[in-house]
């Protein structure tokens, strides 16, 4: 995808920890934006598990301070809205096929997408797993899921060598010999 955005949006997000590993996430995947809506994590703003410092080089901003009402309304025309949840009728993420712009929209921690925003998507998409996932552990897997199935997936020991912390020194010495 060569003029790819990701940008993620938060539905009224209530956890620090929460916001601070989307944040994470944003950074491992090469996430372009964050936006959300409400108030109720403007009002515990710490950043604790952004262990990563994301939010340095990934703009996190509220809606309100863009002009918008909705997250919709905060990206450009050209970008894909894709709401992420527990929806009946939504397609599974196996099945998926990520647009090469997209706004993926996830709900709150403790509440769903609302219905006027689900209406207006161009898609909704669901993980199938047996119960609700953590808000983060969602963005996290969707984020992966756009990863494996693009170009950039085939990686190799160059993009190990930038991603890994100091204390990794580890190496395959023999592949030939690791279990099938």
């Amino acid at each position: 995808m060569k003029n790819e955005f990701v940008s993620i949006g938060l539905t009224n997000p209530k956890s620090t920890s929460n916001v601070g590993s989307v944040m994470r996430a944003a950074g491992c995947y090469g996430v372009d934006q964050v936006l959300y809506t409400g108030h109720r994590y403007d009002r515990a703003a710490k950043l604790t598990t952004d262990t990563k410092k994301a939010r340095v080089s990934i703009p996190l901003m509220n809606i309100q301070l863009l002009g918008a009402d909705n997250l919709i309304d905060a990206v450009d025309k050209e970008v894909k809205i894709v709401c992420v949840d527990l929806i009946q009728g939504a397609t599974s993420l196996p099945a998926f096929e990520h647009p090469e712009k997209a706004l993926y929209i996830f709900g709150p921690e403790d509440n769903t997408i609302g219905q006027d925003i689900v209406d207006r998507a161009d898609y909704v998409v669901f993980v199938p797993t047996i119960g609700c996932m953590n808000l983060a552990a969602s963005v996290n897997v969707l984020l992966y899921d756009r990863l494996a199935k693009s170009s950039r997936a085939d990686a190799g020991d160059e993009l190990i060598c930038q991603s890994k912390d100091i204390n990794n020194n580890v190496k395959v010495k023999n592949k030939e010999t690791i279990r099938s």
